[in-house]
């Protein structure tokens, strides 16, 4: 039905929504929140994901010029653009850095201590810029070394989910450490949402780590996997149970994920639950779920795994 401008004009004259009631109760719900988490009345504002998003993506170019970067860059002119795009993208993130400092301290204000700390922080995460860019490299080179679709290392880079989830993790990981934990979340979860790839960023992962096809991958907060490790779509390094306290509240921060030793291959859908360690060069199969270590030179299949009952609080 083809409705006028003149008609759409009258319904909207016409119809009554009652916004200023829902304003008012969103209002008072927003108020009981804040008093709830004892914030003040006018809270720090969160880092913003649409700021993070876009600092990724400069970091990620300054990273890689020739491929994520400008398409039309010279060699000449290459040092630069990497110099201008830090310049500002560093800047951008330390502002978010502040955010969740400020966020974090539950002032009014942010403080000159949180302001220097934010600085101390960037200048940190700059210098492990180097560090991270060798990492990557490794990272591509094994799934362009592992995958014999790929035709050259710049399809690797520009075209696997693996690798952008990678990119995003890595950079994520080193906020992490630095102790702004927020702002390395929302990075990883931005990775996440695109390519349906989850990476906690505190997570530990060596060099030359490939997650080939990747959708369904979930890397767990604890986990640590050593070099040379493949996995498979719809592996899970999770925890097997989560403990709580004695007001019943889960215990935070405790070691439940795998520890995935050097050389192992995950293959697609297998299950890996518990602080288990998964030895050197074994190979785990698809959809095998296991809940126990496994020596060096493993090969576990579903025949051989054992069948086992979770209760009270199981779960990855």
């Amino acid at each position: 039905m083809n409705i006028t401008k003149r008609t759409r004009d009258s319904l909207l004259r016409t119809t009554h929504l009652e916004i200023d009631s829902i304003v008012d109760e969103l209002r008072v719900l927003r108020v009981a929140s804040l008093e709830r988490r004892n914030r003040h009345d006018r809270p720090p504002r969160l880092p913003s994901r649409k700021i993070l998003a876009s600092v990724t993506e400069g970091l990620s170019a300054a990273l890689f010029p020739n491929r994520l970067g400008s398409s039309e860059l010279a060699d000449e002119g290459i040092d630069h653009y990497v110099g201008h795009l830090l310049n500002m993208t560093l800047r951008e993130l330390m502002v978010q850095i502040q955010h969740e400092l400020h966020y974090n301290s539950g002032l009014e204000i942010l403080s000159s201590k949180d302001r220097e700390h934010s600085v101390l922080i960037t200048q940190a995460f700059a210098k492990k810029l180097p560090e991270i860019r060798q990492l990557l490299d490794s990272d591509i080179k094994a799934a362009y070394e592992g995958d014999p679709a790929a035709r050259n290392v710049d399809e690797v880079l520009v075209c696997y989910p693996g690798i952008m989830a990678m990119i995003h993790y890595r950079l994520a990981h080193e906020l992490y450490g630095l102790g702004v934990s927020l702002i390395a979340r929302m990075m990883s979860e931005i990775a996440h949402s695109v390519t349906g790839i989850e990476i906690h960023p505190g997570a530990q992962i060596g060099a030359s780590f490939f997650i080939d096809h990747g959708t369904g991958v979930v890397i767990g907060e604890t986990s640590i996997i050593g070099q040379n490790v493949r996995l498979y779509q719809a592996v899970t390094l999770g925890a097997k149970r989560f403990p709580v306290d004695e007001n019943g509240a889960l215990v935070k921060g405790n070691l439940r994920h795998p520890i995935v030793e050097d050389d192992v291959v995950i293959y697609a859908g297998a299950t890996i639950l518990g602080r288990i360690t998964i030895g050197k060069g074994s190979t785990i199969g698809g959809n095998v779920w296991l809940t126990r270590s496994v020596p060096p030179g493993s090969n576990i299949s579903q025949a051989q795994t054992r069948h086992e009952v979770f209760e009270g609080g199981a779960g990855i």
